[in-house]
């Protein structure tokens, strides 16, 4: 019976082999009729070798992408961009030039109502002071942000009534953005259980939505408090519309060291400080456990 089943392979194998060795001699038949019927490339090369040559680029390239580049990993602030020292450390360096800019749109208006071409030119600057630079136009720059996007332009003055009345708007605000970000699938499932229970449970509307925009806001590196450059998402979109939005803003940094913690962030929309639990270090970390 063994013999049987081994003669029986012998044959499968036999048959595998010349199905194997005909398509081959077909594939070479059809490519000696390729190379006779395609003209030549001019440079006196086949295409075949043209094509093995392309390939083996290909392959080369795709080694050097495979190298560990030490800035992947790198995060660098605005205004500065990654380069790998003669040590081969990455580090962060200010940007070495902007490109230049023809739109007009694309043109900021900063903290002390200068125009730059772009938000590049901006941070770069800012970088350039911070670090000491010759190249830094005045020590003011060194916390130069981005108050909103084209050329400055004359801003009504905020009233006293209007800033009385603005934390509860900015809070009613926060909150509609909140929830509208969760009717359209938008939240992360933390940011939307916030949402959910500020729906369920009146009191904690405005506090859940002041944590989640605190919280978001809070870019790299996440320590807890907003920059005046990380206020620019709600800033600079609001600006046109309310012109309250600036001082109110500039206000909430009560010690005025260009950061916004938490508790200021609270007393500045009038939310009482008992209800305006941290949750961001909960929220963050259930998140990247999960990643």
């Amino acid at each position: 019976m063994k013999g049987k089943w081994l003669l029986f392979l012998v044959l499968i194998g036999l048959i595998v082999l010349s199905d194997a060795a005909e398509k081959k001699r077909r594939r070479k038949h059809k490519k000696v009729e390729k190379s006779e019927a395609e003209p030549s490339s001019g440079t006196g090369v086949s295409q075949d070798i043209i094509d093995m040559m392309t390939a083996d680029e290909e392959n080369v390239r795709g080694g050097y992408d495979q190298i560990d580049d030490p800035c992947a990993k790198k995060r660098c602030g605005a205004g500065k961009e990654c380069k790998i020292s003669d040590s081969g450390e990455a580090e962060c360096r200010c940007v070495e030039s902007c490109l230049p800019e023809v739109d007009d749109r694309r043109k900021v208006c900063t903290n002390h109502n200068e125009t730059f071409n772009s938000d590049c030119e901006l941070y770069r600057m800012r970088c350039l002071c911070t670090t000491g630079s010759q190249e830094c136009l005045g020590p003011k720059y060194s916390h130069a942000h981005i108050e909103y996007y084209g050329e400055c332009r004359d801003m009504p003055e905020c009233s006293e009534q209007e800033m009385d009345d603005f934390p509860r708007r900015m809070r009613d605000w926060l909150f509609n953005i909140m929830r509208d970000l969760a009717a359209r699938h938008e939240l992360s499932p933390h940011y939307l259980k916030l949402e959910k229970e500020a729906e369920v449970e009146q009191s904690k509307r405005w506090a859940n939505a002041a944590i989640w925009q605190f919280c978001d806001l809070d870019g790299h590196p996440h320590d807890r408090k907003v920059s005046r450059h990380e206020l620019f998402p709600i800033k600079a979109p609001l600006m046109a519309l309310e012109h309250c939005i600036s001082p109110f803003l500039n206000k909430c940094d009560v010690d005025d060291d260009h950061f916004i913690t938490l508790r200021e962030w609270g007393k500045c929309l009038e939310i009482p400080e008992d209800e305006l639990e941290d949750k961001c270090e909960d929220v963050r970390g259930v998140a990247f456990n999960e990643i």
